[in-house]
């Protein structure tokens, strides 16, 4: 559930583009701001896409309604996109999997430092790191090729994500269960 709590900036933007870019932008920085304090408030720790996406939401929505506010969609979203690009890749890269982060509320202390716990959070990110990646480029195609319609980069987008999702669901699974025939 946590994870979910993490990406509700990213799904807000996306739910309220069709209203108002503006709009999308300032109520997924608000959302990503709620989400950040009700999480610091229980827990006085920062999670990295929680920081990130309030970071990525604000800055954007000050751009985009300051000093750019003609910028289009489509690029809002190669922005937004390539930000989770980047957050997913930068924590693979620091050693520190954005998914460690929410999979140590969900198992004991004394499997959190797990040689098998923590291949299985690196496995996971680089998921979403592929996923990211191919909502970039999908994103980058549509924005410098106008003549590519916007649906193909959602579809694009949305099967990308699907993929990750399953991934993030079923991999631990057959991890345990092969753990278990391995003795681990």
């Amino acid at each position: 559930m946590g994870i979910l709590l993490g990406f509700a900036p990213f799904i807000v933007f996306a739910l309220l583009t069709s209203v108002s870019v503006s709009l999308a932008l300032w109520a997924a920085f608000a959302a990503g701001f709620v989400i950040t304090i009700r999480d610091f408030v229980q827990s006085p720790t920062l999670r990295l896409l929680d920081i990130s996406s309030v970071v990525l939401f604000g800055l954007l929505a000050l751009y985009a309604g300051f000093i750019q506010p003609a910028l289009s969609i489509q690029a809002v979203r190669l922005v937004i996109d390539f930000g989770l690009l980047a957050i997913a890749a930068g924590s693979i890269a620091v050693r520190n999997p954005f998914t460690l982060q929410y999979a140590r509320e969900q198992v004991p202390k004394e499997l959190q430092e797990h040689p098998l716990f923590l291949r299985t959070n690196y496995m996971i990110t680089a998921a979403w790191t592929a996923a990211f990646a191919v909502t970039t480029a999908a994103d980058a195609l549509c924005t410098f090729t106008p003549h590519i319609p916007l649906a193909l980069d959602v579809a694009l987008g949305l099967g990308a994500m699907a993929c990750a999702i399953v991934f993030t669901v079923r991999y631990p699974v057959y991890v345990r269960a092969h753990a278990a025939e391995l003795g681990q």
